[in-house]
């Protein structure tokens, strides 16, 4: 049962009896129990034998003292007298508190059947009075640096937000609240759903179209195109997995939990022995960046599940929700009379800490403690008027509770029926709506707003409240509610008196109750909404080229979204009461679906009874083991039995044909397993092959099948399973390092390729194209793959690169106010580093003087410019363009490894940027390298396959720097590289260009040309010797015996 909706009472007999249809009590909002199976107990007409005991050993100790003060007291008159006797009372409550510890504590440990029984490993042990729980979150980092930075900005930040919950419930509300919100601040969003849902339309109407997400669709989405995902509820387990995958694990992700149901499924796991799924959830929990809870009381009943990334963000519409959805199902005055209350009675409500103890109820005892001169002066035996009831709401429904309170009531000199308790584990509502004032008594400072506080406000009760921190910060004194001070008690006194006047109710507490009702409805909805803009303002690095947010406008604050959820909350309230849903979670929750797939041995549904019964039941005895043991003794003797019998007799193993088959049909079964594929055979006489780069089974559903493409991977363990795809860690062993395989990704399989070509690719034409390309459909068409396999094979051109997936293909970069041009592109991609970057990677490759330009001029004529590795040139272009990469990069990273900072990237701000450091840089780099080399560019339209040079070569006289890309000088340099790395002198400590492929110069040549000659000399040397020593000794044949 999820905190986003009130779930209703699920439970017992007398219940049932007595209330009318739709009652829904608020104890599932404490989500820290005791016994949920008590009855509650509201006022009894006589105490336990053992309280009456302890109340008589208690009068005995105390008659003397109270004799000397009764004398003491005639000579004291007027108003003297009344605060000597209020003196007097708050120290008989001083002493009856430990009393009263004493008797609860008694009862609640040793009872049979009552309330003091435990529910196994919580957050509340080892607390002592006066201790509280707190919840020390993450602290992030502020992002005022990356805002001072220079950046070229073209887009608004992307977000996907998937709905794991698309109901008309708070969750939703809350959800569209801050979603609103976030679309003011500048935020492209995307909507994706797990379910179609009523309230879809009016998610399209406030903020766009909505996906809805089945299992199969998870797999092609490109989360990568994301600069963050915020995931809503426990529902969305699916994209959490597929965001687990590579290479979405380096997606920035928010998890949204607002449900309890795995919270109350992990103590039973942990009896069970079931650490498996604790660990599942573990993992997936680690996956995110934030995992965001609406109050601290989930962020401690998940703690098991805590790897440091838990925050809380306060702020829910739940109780408001479910407060006036209850009011309109319910009668104030029928619920007053169904309780036995008069309408002249004044009830006052006082309400504890929903953290409250097995051991020990303090709140109970100090409010008592507290309360001595008010229910001395309002509820005194002899009172005629006006009936005032102190009803005390705390722990469970236990008798213990009420035995104790009637005792302190008793001695007190209270009537019996002025002082009642009732249990957190009944319906609480109906208490809150007939009280008249609610005392709010507990001794904890807690972090959250009391919850019962904000319900009973929005019943329009006036509330009394010490003055803890949380409470002063939301509710103005006089205004909203009286506020007292804590450390003296004669204020909660006058605090009361302000609110009643001649027994009833004054002009006064109806204002204050109105204005506090205002105050509920939209409590804490600023701070929840500025809460979410800071956690992704903080969490969220965004790319070099997206808008900052929160410089586009600022967002609007205060108040839920209610307008949006009127009609369809009316309907839900009025239709909806007599549904359990707390029923209908049990049976549809995906934390039950995964412990079935991994528990099917036992039904995991049975936790939903009394788990401590299920442990006692489960439990085997001694005896039960003997049983067990001696009946896998038995079967492990038959088993023996039966092997023996089997081993002595004769088996007819069939006549040779049939065994002869079958030894045939199991061979060929062996070898269509390790068969290639069908795109492997059609591929046999084609013109040009695709690879297609990939690193992570999360891509697998963007690749490929057939004749034109072949897979790639840059993992061995992500490889497609029955396929021919090329493993580039087995080609080129640096990516097996995820260090270089991250800053290359598809360049580093292109240089895999290129290791010995010939031993993998002997077609005239090569091509590459990333997965990324068919995620952002912009890869070729059957139109155009058609276009391409024709003009490739018609060799109507020369030296020719084919480019389908172009820079700038969405439009984006087309709405930035600058002037585009190539390099200013490279800019808005890599940081507004990318000019420097390169022309000092190219003068050091080059070892250029700082004097000469070093960035080689391109055009500005609006031409297209390849991106994404999409591409085919003839296979030895493809040789020349990668001896041109390979000492590109290497000057690329050695400028890296120089740096003062070597994990620093320049080229990127955030974390996948960073992780991909030089990639945007290489995927630029092809089109630097086939202008000044003089090849033909012609562009595909991937959709309708036209051809379109670009950047005619006729053009370009005057501007290309045909020296520094002469295929002569780069086999140079090529060669005196590897003249270096063959003598081992190396530049730097960690030279990439070695690593990058094959090392071959002259030198190498002529010393495996004398290597392979020594070893044929050496054995024609030795076939020499071995003739001449048999001319000499002759050959003479071993006897048969020797």
């Amino acid at each position: 049962m999820g905190q986003n909706s009130p779930s209703p009472h699920d439970g017992d007999d007398d219940f049932n009896t007595t209330t009318t249809t739709g009652s829904y009590p608020i104890r599932d909002r404490f989500r820290l129990k005791r016994n949920p199976k008590s009855s509650s107990t509201l006022i009894t007409k006589s105490s336990s034998s053992s309280a009456s005991s302890l109340t008589d050993r208690r009068r005995s100790h105390g008659y003397g003292a109270r004799s000397v003060l009764y004398r003491k007291l005639f000579s004291v008159r007027g108003t003297n007298w009344f605060y000597l006797c209020m003196l007097i009372v708050v120290f008989a409550f001083a002493f009856v508190s430990l009393v009263l510890q004493s008797s609860i504590g008694s009862s609640m440990m040793f009872k049979p059947g009552g309330g003091g029984q435990g529910i196994g490993p919580s957050v509340r042990q080892g607390l002592e009075f006066g201790s509280s729980l707190k919840f020390v979150e993450r602290r992030f980092v502020s992002e005022e640096g990356v805002r001072m930075k220079d950046r070229v900005v073209v887009r608004s930040p992307r977000l996907a937000i998937i709905v794991g919950n698309m109901k008309i419930d708070p969750s939703s509300l809350v959800l569209l609240t801050v979603v609103k919100n976030l679309r003011g601040l500048g935020y492209m969003l995307q909507i994706y759903a797990t379910e179609d849902s009523k309230i879809k339309p009016t998610w399209e109407k406030t903020i766009g179209h909505v996906s809805i997400l089945s299992p199969e669709s998870y797999g092609h989405i490109d989360w990568s195109a994301f600069d963050g995902v915020v995931v809503n509820s426990l529902e969305a387990h699916d994209a959490i997995l597929s965001l687990m995958q590579e290479p979405f694990c380096s997606v920035q992700l928010i998890w949204i939990i607002e449900e309890d149901t795995l919270a109350n499924r992990l103590p039973f796991y942990e009896e069970m022995g079931w650490g498996h799924l604790i660990a599942y959830w573990k993992n997936a929990f680690r996956r995110a960046d934030v995992i965001v809870f609406p109050d601290y009381s989930l962020s401690m009943l998940y703690s098991v599940l805590d790897t440091g990334n838990f925050i809380v963000i306060p702020g829910s519409p739940i109780d408001v929700w479910a407060s006036e959805r209850y009011q309109k199902a319910h009668s104030k005055s029928q619920l007053r009379v169904k309780n036995g209350f008069g309408n002249d009675d004044m009830l006052v409500l006082v309400v504890g800490s929903s953290f409250f103890y097995n051991e020990l109820s303090w709140d109970y005892a100090v409010a008592m403690h507290n309360l001595g001169p008010l229910l001395t002066n309002y509820a005194r035996k002899g009172d005629v008027g006006t009936s005032f009831k102190f009803l005390f709401v705390c722990g469970n429904s236990s008798s213990a509770y009420n035995d104790a309170l009637q005792d302190i009531a008793g001695r007190l000199g209270l009537r019996r029926d002025s002082v009642g308790h009732y249990g957190l584990d009944g319906d609480v509502d109906e208490m809150l709506l007939i009280a008249d004032i609610v005392l709010y008594g507990s001794s904890q400072d807690e972090q959250g707003f009391p919850s019962l506080i904000t319900r009973a406000m929005t019943y329009g009760v006036p509330i009394i409240a010490p003055d803890y921190p949380i409470i002063k910060r939301y509710v103005v004194d006089g205004e909203q509610g009286i506020i007292f001070s804590k450390d003296k008690p004669d204020e909660l006194m006058k605090s009361f008196k302000l609110l009643t006047s001649n027994g009833k109710l004054s002009n006064y507490a109806h204002r204050v109750a109105s204005s506090g009702k205002l105050l509920a409805k939209n409590l804490q909805a600023s701070e929840c909404i500025d809460g979410y803009m800071k956690l992704l303002k903080n969490v969220l690095i965004l790319p070099s080229d997206s808008i900052l947010p929160g410089l586009v406008s600022q967002p609007k604050q205060g108040e839920w979204e209610w307008d949006l959820f009127s009609e369809e909350t009316y309907h839900w309230s009025s239709n909806m009461t007599s549904l359990s849903l707390k029923e209908d979670t049990r049976n549809t929750s995906v934390v039950y679906d995964i412990e079935e797939d991994t528990t099917p041995s036992l039904d995991s549904r049975i936790g939903f009874q009394d788990e401590s019964e299920i442990m006692l039941d489960d439990n085997l005895t001694e005896v039960d083991w003997d049983v067990l043991s001696e009946i896998d003794s038995l079967e492990e003797t038959e088993r023996v039995e039966l092997e023996e019998i089997e081993g002595r007799t004769d088996k007819s193993y069939g006549v040779w044909e049939e065994l002869y088959r079958d030894a045939k049909r199991a061979d060929k079964l062996k070898f269509e397993s390790n068969e290639r594929d069908e795109g492997e055979l059609e591929r046999t006489g084609q013109p040009v092959c695709i690879y297609e780069v990939y690193n992570g089974a999360g891509a697998w559903p963007f690749l490929h099948h057939g004749s034109l493409y072949r897979g790639l991977s840059l993992s061995t363990k992500s490889r497609r399973l029955r396929s021919d795809d090329v493993d580039a860690v087995g080609r080129l062993s640096i990516l097996n390092e995820t260090y270089y395989r991250d800053i290359l990704l598809e360049m580093g399989g292109m240089f895999s390729i290129a290791n010995r070509l010939d031993n993998v690719h002997k077609r005239p034409w090569i091509g590459f194209q990333s997965w990324r390309a068919a995620a952002r459909k912009v890869s070729l068409s059957s139109k155009a793959e058609r276009v391409l396999e024709g003009t490739v094979q018609q060799k109507l051109r020369g030296d020719v690169i084919y480019f389908w997936a172009r820079v700038d293909m969405d439009g984006e970069l087309a709405q930035s106010n600058h002037a585009l041009t190539f390099w200013s592109m490279c800019d808005i991609l890599n940081a507004g580093n990318c000019r420097t970057a390169f022309q000092d990677a190219f003068r050091r490759m080059y070892a250029l003087p700082s004097y000469v330009e070093a960035l080689p001029p391109m055009p500005e004529d609006g031409g297209h410019w390849s991106s994404l590795h999409s591409w085919v040139m003839p296979t030895p272009s493809f040789l020349e363009f990668m001896m041109f990469s390979r000492m590109f990069a290497d000057a690329l990273d050695s400028l890296h490894m120089n740096a003062s900072t070597t994990t620093e990237c320049l080229l990127g701000s955030s974390v996948s940027e960073k992780q991909h450091c030089y990639c945007r840089l290489l995927e630029l780099l092809v089109n630097v390298w086939a202008y000044h080399s003089a090849r033909t560019m012609v562009y595909i339209d991937p959709n309708s396959g036209s051809l379109e040079e670009q950047h005619p070569v006729e053009q370009r006289k005057g501007f290309m720097w045909t020296k520094y890309f002469n295929s002569t000088l780069l086999k140079s340099m090529d060669e005196d590289l590897a003249e270096a790395a063959d003598d081992g002198d190396h530049p730097y400590e960690r030279w990439l260009w070695p690593r990058t492929g094959e090392v071959h110069w002259q030198g190498i040549f002529e010393r495996e040309r004398e290597e392979r000659y020594r070893i044929k000399m050496d054995k024609k040397r030795k076939q020499k010797e071995k003739l001449f020593e048999r001319l000499a000794i002759g050959y003479k044949q071993k006897t048969l015996a020797g």
